[in-house]
Order: C-alpha cells, then structure tokens, then sequence
C-alpha cells in the first residue's frame, strides 16, 4: 500500500506513449508540410470532390463518400479532381525570399546600422 508522500513511477506504458508521441511525424508544423502538398509519397489529400469540395486520399474513400453524401448522383471516376497534378509546390519561391532578406541587417544584432 502506497502512503501519500510516496511518488508513484510511471509505467512502461505511459513512458512509450511519451516517446512515441515525441519521435512520430504527426503531420503538422514544418515537418509535415511536404506531406501535405503531397510532393512526397502522395501525401493526404489527392482527391477532391467536384460537388463538395471534400478531399479524400485514394478513390475507394472518395467513392465511400460519394455514396453517402451524394447518393442521386452517379459516380464518376472520370471528375475527381486529382490534387496533387494540378498544385505548384511553393517551397522553391519561400527558398528564393529568404535568401533575399538574409543580405539585410537584422535590429538587435551586434554590428548592424542601429544606433
């Protein structure tokens, strides 16, 4: 039986929740970003749905969707919008803006124009 002042240790399983959470890409952030362009492996969202809007990763769940949220209309293969044909990465223009600004003189920096 534990007392009050005793600390109770974690277990095994609550210290590999914690480093899988820790060390497993979850898709956001700067990590995640050439994910979800879909410039590398496909990524999340290559279909779209040209009635809704909706993005789906493959055609069997944009057919899943279809039947259930548009259930008159027939499916179609032939309109999906493939996302990933049609979207220009923009990593090579953030690339060329940040060289661009790392000429000028940071404030706050030893050695720049501020005084």
């Amino acid at each position: 039986m534990t007392g009050k002042a005793k600390p109770k240790k974690h277990t095994a399983k609550e210290i590999a929740a914690k480093v899988d959470a820790a060390t497993t890409n979850r898709g956001g952030g700067r990590a995640g970003q050439a994910d979800r362009t879909g410039l590398d492996k496909g990524g999340h969202a290559k279909l779209e749905c040209p009635h809704c809007k909706i993005t789906a990763p493959d055609v069997k769940s944009m057919q899943i969707h279809h039947e259930a949220r548009h259930p008159k209309i027939p499916f179609d293969e032939s309109k999906i919008s493939n996302l990933h044909a049609t979207i220009v990465p923009e990593a090579s223009n953030s690339n060329s803006n940040s060289n661009s600004n790392s000429n000028k003189p940071k404030p706050g920096i030893r050695g720049s124009h501020k005084k």
